[in-house]
Parts: C-alpha cells; sequence; structure tokens
C-alpha cells in the first residue's frame, strides 16, 4: 500500500487504496465514495455481542461523508471566498513547488508548469463547483486539495483533486 502525504506539511492526504487517475502528469484524481458509518465501529469477524450488551436509549454517533475524507482526516477549509483568493494562494503554493521541483528535478519544472496551467484553467472554469480540503494539520501553506462531485453513470461521485509534485509517496 501507498500513503500520499504533503510535501510541505507531512499530512496525510489519501492512498492508492481508491481509484486514481494521473492527469497531465501534474494532478492526481482520486475517485471517492459517500459513506455513512457509526464512529469507532469496528467489525471483528466472529464477534457477535449479545443483545443484553447492548446500551438502552444511547444514541450512537454517525459520520457521514466521503470516504477519502473521513479515512485520512482531511479537513474542509472556508479560506477561499472567491477565485481571486484561491488563485493569490496558487501562485504562492506553485512559487513552492517550482522551487523544489528545481531543487529535485530540473529538466521537469518547463512541463510542469505548462502542463499545470491547462489544468489549472480547466478547473477554475468550474470554481463554483468545489469544496477545498487541507490535511489534518489544518495548515493553509501546505497543499488544498480540491473537490468536486461528477455525474458518473447516473450518479453524483465525489472526485479528490491533488498535485503530484506536492505529494511524498510512501510504502506500507
Amino acid at each position: 500500500m501507498r500513503i500520499y502525504k504533503d510535501l510541505f506539511t507531512g499530512d496525510e492526504m489519501f492512498s492508492d487504496t481508491y481509484k486514481m487517475k494521473l492527469i497531465d502528469d501534474v494532478m492526481y484524481e482520486v475517485t471517492g465514495k459517500l459513506v455513512t458509518r457509526k464512529q469507532g465501529d469496528i467489525q471483528i469477524d466472529g464477534f457477535n455481542p449479545s443483545a443484553e450488551e447492548a446500551g438502552e436509549n444511547t444514541d450512537e454517533a454517525v459520520e457521514s461523508g466521503v470516504d477519502v475524507v473521513l479515512n485520512h482526516r482531511l479537513c474542509e477549509t472556508y479560506a477561499f471566498g472567491d477565485k481571486k483568493s484561491y488563485t493569490a494562494y496558487l501562485k504562492d503554493y506553485m512559487k513552492k513547488l517550482v522551487e523544489k521541483l528545481q531543487e529535485n528535478n530540473p529538466d521537469q519544472v518547463d512541463v510542469f508548469k505548462t502542463n499545470t496551467n491547462k489544468v489549472m484553467k480547466d478547473i477554475l472554469g468550474r470554481f463554483k463547483d468545489l469544496q477545498f480540503f487541507t490535511g489534518e494539520s489544518m495548515d493553509i501553506d501546505g497543499m488544498v486539495a480540491l473537490l468536486e462531485y461528477r455525474d458518473i453513470d447516473g450518479d453524483s461521485v465525489p472526485v479528490l483533486m491533488f498535485f503530484k509534485h506536492g505529494l511524498l509517496e510512501e510504502k506500507f
């Protein structure tokens, strides 16, 4: 299994257990699904608690959301009220990524810039449909993942987008 972490904050962003697609060698699209589950619910094979053990008149805490967001403790951020504020963040973030690329892979800088501009132009055209997520630390200086719902086979499916060059890949 591979875990993808934010290059700048070290926050866990997603794993390769989800359907992934690499767009123009700059953006991972990770397909999630909407789930509802009990908080702290752990299923153990062969374990069958009797009905007598169940608490009476107790409310169970339930969490609902996108599995990628819940499993990797991503936090929604409302820092970008308009396209202008997100574009300002994006310029600063891209500058940091280009600096890292120049240190580690200087031959990829031009391709990265060209492909990123193409991908982001398309995504910014759908700005009003996006949600924004940071890693668990909620550090806005790190990566801000994008989420949009897409119509796939008549279903509304959550797709998260992460910058490839802003991730560290760890094998487990």
